[in-house]
C-alpha cells in the first residue's frame, strides 16, 4: 500500500515546529532503559492498529484499543518510515506519552511500495528496494545524529528496534535483498549480507550512544519461522552482539490467513526456543524475551476457532512467563476484501470475549520499570554464529 504524504519541505517545517514546541517543556534525565518485571508478571502491550503503514498514530486509537482490551497497554507499538528521510516522529512520540504509555518505534527504512511475497511492486529486476549500506553513508549518519539528539531530548524512555522480523524477505534488511549467499571478503565463513546489517545495527545504536540518548532500550527482532529456510537467513548471523541489544524480540502468529496452516501458538514458538536455548548460540541466555507480535485469524475449519486459540495461547505465556518477559498482540485488520487476516482482538464476540478474559490475569501489568542499564565496552561477537539448521517455513 502506497499513501500520499506531505512534500519534503511541509513535512519538516510542521515536525520541527511540533518538536520544538514539545522539546522546550522537556528537561534532560538519566538511563531509562527497560528492566525486566517482577518474576510473578509479564508485560502486556499490543499493536493497536495504527493502520496499514503502522504510522496513523493517535490518542484515539489507544484509548480504542484498551476500551476493547479492557485494561490498559505498556507501550505503543508503531513503525517510523524512512521512505523520504530519516526524521524523528515527533507527533507519534507525543501522542503515545499523552495517552500515558510508552512509545515502541520501529526503524523501518522501507521502499514506497508493498513487498508481498518478498517481491517488492516498484522495484526493476536487480535492484534493492532499500540499500542498507545507504544508512552507513554521510547524509544518513547526520540525519540519524539529528534522530539521536531528539530521542535524548525527550528525556522519556523509548522502545525502539532496527532490522523487524530480520530473517523474512518481506523486509529490505533481510539478506535476500543485500548479497544473499555471497561470502563476505573478511571471513569467508559469514556472509556479507548478514555482516552488512550487523555493521548497520551496530553504527545505529553507536551513534545513539554518542550523542548520549541513554534513554533508549534496544531490542532484536527475529521472525519464529522466517523465510526463506537457507544458510545466509540464519538468525545467529544477523546477531549484532549482545552489548547492541537489551531484548530479544520475537514475532509469531498462528494461521495468518485465511485456509492456512493451524497451529498453536506453543507449536509455532517451540523451534525457535529451542534455537535459543543452542550452547552455542551468540546470544546470551539471560537477555529476556518479548513476543512482539502474535496473533491469529479467524478460522475456516469446524476445528479452528479464533477464541481457543486466544485461550490456550495465553495459558501457555502464562505457564511460562520465566521465558516471555512482555507480550504484544497485533490488533488489524488487512488484506484482500474477502480474504482478510482478521488479527483485531474483536474480529467476533467469542475472541473479544476470549482475549478479555485472558488479559484480565493479574499476571500481566502495564507498569514498566526502568533502570539506568549497564553501561560496556562494545566488541563484536567473534565469529558469525554456529552452522545454521532447518527454521521452518515462511508464516
Amino acid at each position: 500500500m502506497v499513501r500520499d504524504r506531505p512534500s519534503k519541505m511541509k513535512r519538516s517545517q510542521l515536525l520541527l515546529v511540533v518538536g520544538l514546541a514539545w522539546l522546550l517543556g522537556s528537561s534532560l534525565a538519566g538511563g531509562q532503559v527497560l528492566e525486566e518485571p517482577p518474576e510473578d508478571k509479564i508485560y502486556l502491550a499490543a499493536f493497536p492498529d495504527f493502520g496499514g503503514w503502522e504510522d496513523e498514530v493517535d490518542c484515539c486509537r489507544i484509548a480504542a484499543y484498551e476500551g476493547l482490551a479492557g485494561r490498559p497497554i505498556a507501550w505503543a507499538y508503531f513503525s517510523d518510515n524512512w521512505v523520504d528521510g530519516i526524521r524523528f516522529p515527533f507527533e507519534a512520540v507525543r501522542a503515545i506519552h499523552d495517552a500515558g504509555r510508552v512509545p515502541f518505534i520501529r526503524l523501518m527504512p522501507r521502499p514506497a511500495c508493498d513487498m508481498d511475497d518478498c517481491k517488492p511492486s516498484c522495484m526493476t529486476p536487480g535492484q534493492k528496494p532499500y540499500p542498507l549500506e545507504t544508512l552507513l553513508d554521510e547524509q544518513r549518519e547526520n540525519e540519524l545524529r539529528c534522530w539521536a539528539d531528539a530521542a535524548r531530548a525527550t528525556a522519556k524512555p523509548l522502545l525502539i528496534e532496527f532490522g523487524t522480523e530480520v530473517n523474512g524477505c518481506w523486509f529490505p534488511w533481510n539478506s535476500k535483498w543485500n548479497g544473499g549467499a555471497t561470502p563476505s571478503k573478511k571471513n569467508s565463513n559469514c556472509f556479507a549480507s548478514q555482516e552488512l546489517f550487523k555493521a548497520t545495527y551496530r553504527r545505529i545504536v553507536d551513534i545513539f550512544d554518542e550523542q548520549g540518548a541513554d534513554n533508549v532500550t534496544w531490542f532484536f527482532h527475529v521472525d519464529c519461522s522466517g523465510y526463506p529456510d537457507e544458510p545466509w537467513n540464519d538468525i545467529f548471523g544477523y546477531y549484532p552482539g549482545d552489548d547492541y541489544v537489551d531484548w530479544i524480540g520475537i514475532s509469531c502468529y498462528g494461521a495468518d490467513e485465511p485456509g492456512a496452516t493451524w497451529r498453536s501458538l506453543e507449536d509455532a514458538l517451540t523451534p525457535l526456543l529451542k534455537k535459543l536455548e543452542d550452547p552455542d548460540s551468540p546470544i546470551s541466555g539471560d537477555k529476556p524475551i518479548a513476543l512482539l507480535e502474535f496473533a491469529v485469524t479467524e478460522g475456516t475449519g469446524p476445528d479452528e476457532r479464533k477464541d481457543e486459540w486466544i485461550s490456550e495461547a495465553f495459558d501457555y505465556l502464562e505457564q511460562n512467563k520465566a521465558t516471555f518477559r512482555a507480550v504484544s498482540w497485533w490488533h488489524e485488520t488487512f488484506g484482500p476484501i474477502g480474504a482478510e487476516s482478521e488479527f483485531r482482538i474483536d474480529s467476533s464476540n467469542d475472541a473479544l470475549l476470549a482475549y478479555r478474559r485472558a488479559v484480565a490475569s493479574s499476571d500481566f501489568t502495564h507498569d514498566l520499570v526502568f533502570g539506568a542499564g549497564t553501561a560496556s565496552t562494545k566488541s563484536p561477537p567473534a565469529s558469525c554464529g554456529k552452522a545454521p539448521t532447518k527454521s521452518g517455513e515462511k508464516k
